[in-house]
């Protein structure tokens, strides 16, 4: 398994990638439907200033706060 990191000049272009924009409020949103927002495992809305990263799977957005981190280290060992 490999971690990518990027900083902060990156996440939209990451979030290009995925198909994802952000909303005028800085929430990321679906790009297809900007009107629904993505969320964290948790179901907390993530704004762009708050994203760290998307985990293998469904999408699963990662918030850059040290509990969601910790809790995908955990996951990932």
């Amino acid at each position: 398994m490999y971690t990518v990191t990027f900083d902060a000049k990156l996440k939209k272009l990451v979030l290009e990638a995925f198909n994802k924009d952000i909303d005028d409020s800085g929430y990321v949103v679906e790009k297809t439907n900007p009107t629904q927002r993505v969320l964290s495992p948790d179901g907390e809305e993530i704004k762009l200033e708050d994203f760290a990263g998307i985990k293998n799977g469904s999408e699963v957005f990662i918030k850059s706060d040290l509990i969601s981190l910790m809790e995908l280290c955990d996951s990932l060992s």
